[in-house]
């Protein structure tokens, strides 16, 4: 599947923003059977997936309007399908959004880091 110089370059603002909180990242655009995870960072002694979305225009909508319920599961299932090759399932994790608006000439007008999205214990906002 194709990237976009858009979403490539949300990204790498999404990345330098997190570095610049002093997260570590651990690995970018990682790949399973259950999907792709944007970013993988440690903050402090957690795990973060950051699924990173990017827009022009609020045509669509939002871009955190994006992370639907059914995409967060994947990304739930694609962060233990990364746990069960690389870590230990017990270790804390979370997925957190990274939300960026920008103009046509990509200057950052917009970015929301949404904390704690999903953990262990499942999707915020969901029973």
């Amino acid at each position: 599947m194709s990237r976009s110089p858009l979403g490539e370059w949300g990204e790498s603002v999404a990345r330098r923003a997190l570095e610049g909180k002093g997260y570590a990242i651990v690995a970018v655009n990682w790949r399973c059977r259950d999907g792709e995870i944007d970013l993988i960072a440690r903050d402090r002694s957690t795990l973060v997936f950051v699924e990173v979305k990017t827009r022009t225009s609020d045509r669509f909508g939002a871009p955190e309007e994006a992370v639907t319920v059914a995409k967060l599961d994947r990304l739930q299932r694609a962060a233990t399908a990364y746990l069960a090759a690389y870590g230990s399932p017990d270790i804390n994790w979370r997925i957190d959004v990274v939300a960026i608006d920008c103009t046509q000439g990509r200057e950052v007008l917009r970015l929301d880091h949404l904390v704690d999205v999903v953990t262990q214990t499942g999707i915020h906002g969901e029973p």
